[in-house]
């Protein structure tokens, strides 16, 4: 075999361990008695340590030194290389037993997590977490001298590759000066119309559910390669070929398991989408998650707020649940989804002051990353950071830093990704819908074929064969531009979209 065919080999058996840790973790999160915890710890532990020793094989340095000889290979070949050496250099300045203690301890980080949510418990998840801390910031430290990079950067680097905070705090700088005033003209200008009426519950779950089906097929989600689940915390998980995605149910507002159904869609519609030829390599994978949170913003946010969505979904929610009278009719239906206000949930804020909660999360994260606040104090910042934002203080840590599982599950420079996703996706809906004329119209019909085949194209397919800007600059004709992001804010708020 050549050296190139000796890697591909390689990490063909690196993802298949991935795959299988993917369906043990979402088993984890969605199905398994709470008594198979421990055991579970175990399980996915030994399976990243193997990982992980499979990842930093010394062969693999001596391969790609001889692949970079070959003339033969193709370009997909040789951005798969430069993938190749990427997860090769983060992995190699990791020690085996830093990979299994915070495996370990995210297992159980997570598991505690969900009662201390319950509960309004942050005490009680204190001492798990300060743990989980403490070994992503020693990763942090382990990467961040393998690659020239602070600890912070270096852990953003795993989920934004080439991601660095300087540029993350000049954009979260200006949006913070920028949203707090918008958002008073927003609240202001629907003021001045009369409030859309709301239906009335309670919502049947297994409504919801066949709701949520019938969204997901109009998207454009494969069945045949993917399920709809339930969790605590929505996500999009499960393994190649294996798209699996979760959501949460509230018989008192339908419209928030929904949304979260069609955002999951977003991810799981690019993780279907990736190129077939590279499934098992690195150049194969989404191209980090600034993209991703794109592809699920963008179908959320941009495509299923849109009145010509609205028009297609409100006669499925009327039928749904037996509905009649105004509040279900489609004008109703898209004031209600575009409705800007301040609320202490990040899943279910409105565009406007989605950007909000995640600023807060990335000072907050950054700061205990570098060891500048005691993780005893995160309660009490919080709740002063959002008063600071969004003016409005938590009742209680379930409201408030309890709410999301990124930093339990060890997802520490994950944040900001949030919010360069969501100004990525106005930008690429904002190309798409110029490229393709019927984009939007087909919206109205619940056809998505002319969005999604676009996206397919030039962002899905595409894995990871760019470099971020690279490839948002070939989709869209230039690299991230948050102004594009801020003229769609004020035709949908301001305007008369």
């Amino acid at each position: 075999m050549s050296a190139y065919a000796e890697l591909t080999a390689h990490f063909g058996r690196i993802a298949a361990m991935s795959n299988a840790v993917g369906i043990l973790q979402w088993d984890s999160d969605v199905m398994m008695p709470k008594g198979a915890a421990g055991t579970r710890a175990e399980s996915l532990a030994l399976l990243r340590v193997l990982s992980h020793g499979m990842a930093v094989d010394p062969r693999i340095g001596d391969w790609l030194e001889a692949a970079a000889q070959d003339d033969t290979l193709s370009d997909w070949d040789r951005a798969n290389l430069r993938e190749i050496k990427r997860v090769w250099t983060v992995q190699t300045a990791l020690p085996a037993d830093l990979v299994e203690a915070s495996s370990k301890a995210i297992s159980a980080c997570e598991m505690k997590w969900r009662q201390a949510r319950a509960d309004a418990d942050f005490p009680a998840l204190l001492p798990y977490l300060a743990e989980v801390l403490r070994l992503q910031r020693e990763a942090g430290v382990a990467k961040g001298e393998k690659l020239g990079l602070s600890a912070y950067d270096a852990l953003l680097n795993d989920y934004e590759p080439g991601g660095r905070s300087a540029k993350i705090d000049a954009l979260f700088d200006d949006l913070a000066g920028f949203l707090p005033g918008f958002a008073e003209e927003a609240i202001a200008a629907q003021a001045r119309r009369s409030e859309p009426p709301a239906p009335e519950g309670p919502f049947p779950v297994e409504a919801q559910r066949q709701l949520g089906l019938k969204i997901m097929a109009a998207l454009g989600y494969d069945f045949e390669r993917g399920r709809l689940d339930v969790s605590t915390h929505p996500f999009c998980g499960g393994a190649d070929d294996d798209v699996r995605i979760t959501t949460r149910y509230d018989d008192g507002d339908f419209g928030k398991a929904l949304m979260g159904v069609i955002h999951e869609t977003g991810h799981a519609l690019y993780e279907q989408g990736r190129p077939a030829a590279f499934l098992s390599q690195p150049v194969g994978q989404a191209r980090g998650m600034s993209l991703h949170e794109s592809q699920s913003l963008l179908m959320e946010m941009q495509a299923c707020r849109s009145r010509e969505f609205i028009s297609f979904a409100a006669p499925l929610m009327r039928e749904a649940f037996g509905g009649s009278g105004p509040a279900w009719e489609a004008e109703a239906v898209w004031r209600r989804y575009t409705r800007v206000a301040r609320g202490f949930i990040r899943v279910d804020a409105d565009e406007v002051t989605y950007p909000a909660h995640v600023i807060l999360r990335y000072r907050l994260e950054k700061a205990l990353i570098a060891d500048a606040m005691p993780l005893a104090e995160l309660p009490a910042a919080w709740n002063a950071g959002l008063q600071e934002l969004l003016g409005i203080t938590p009742p209680d840590d379930r409201l408030g830093c309890l709410q999301d599982i990124h930093w339990p599950s060890g997802g520490w420079g994950y944040f900001p990704t949030y919010t360069l996703g969501a100004m990525t996706a106005a930008q690429l809906f904002d190309a798409a819908c110029r490229a393709e004329p019927d984009a939007l119209p087909g919206l109205a019909r619940g056809d998505f074929t002319p969005l999604v085949g676009w996206l397919r194209t030039h962002v899905h397919a595409q894995g990871s064969r760019y470099e971020t800007d690279e490839l948002l600059t070939r989709a869209t004709g230039r690299p991230l531009d948050a102004s594009v992001f801020k003229a769609h804010l004020a035709r949908r708020y301001l305007g008369t979209q």
